[in-house]
């Protein structure tokens, strides 16, 4: 197994960048990371090599007068159109709605792995940042196999553009290297699986 998919690399990361899209950036879960992030320290420990970090950096190096916690309002709360919204459903179902036939393709994955998740708020399960604490802990859990699954089947194949698209629209320093890292560190995940990802049309 590559060391991108390693257990110890592959939970780190994919909970920091969990929690990072899942939470505000003034919460308990969210805070801790944030302040890891405002110096460049962090990068040497990301399973990725400097070289591949030197973008994420010089992006996060950029000020912007917006404060923080407001383009997090702005790109995953609302009030108005999200410019990437983070469920899958909305790239993957023709009417780009939440809970759709992706969503429900994904609940009875879970079902048949004996997978439950506690819902916040009603949020679709199909969260970027949800997917990625639930990819964490199967690996935390030793489930590498159903692991994959879901990133083969259920988050790969629409992250991509997901990710492409929060990266350009951003409007953050924070958010577009939070993006660009993300799009980084899921493709070097997707280059060491063994299962084959998903083809997937996207309707965005």
């Amino acid at each position: 197994m590559s060391d991108v998919l390693s257990r110890d690399a592959f939970a780190f990361s994919a909970r920091v960048l969990g929690a990072l899209f899942c939470y505000s950036p003034q919460s308990e879960q969210a805070a801790p990371l944030v302040d890891a992030f405002s110096t460049p320290e962090w990068a040497a420990d990301w399973p990725l090599t400097q070289a591949q970090l030197r973008p994420v950096l010089d992006t996060l190096s950029t000020h912007s007068d917006e404060p923080l916690r407001e383009a997090w309002q702005r790109l995953f709360i609302g009030p108005y159109a999200l410019p990437a919204p983070p469920w899958g459903s909305v790239w993957l179902d023709r009417e780009s709605v939440l809970f759709g036939d992706s969503t429900l393709a994904l609940r009875q994955w879970m079902r048949d792995n004996a997978i439950a998740l506690e819902a916040q708020q009603n949020e679709p399960e199909d969260h970027f940042g949800t997917l990625l604490l639930l990819a964490a802990w199967l690996t935390e859990t030793g489930r590498e196999e159903a692991r994959d699954q879901l990133l083969a089947w259920h988050l790969l194949p629409w992250s991509g553009r997901f990710l492409e698209v929060l990266a350009q629209e951003a409007g953050h320093p924070f958010y577009a290297a939070l993006a660009q890292l993300a799009q980084l560190t899921l493709a070097s995940w997707q280059s060491a699986l063994i299962i084959p990802v998903a083809k997937k049309p996207l309707y965005r």
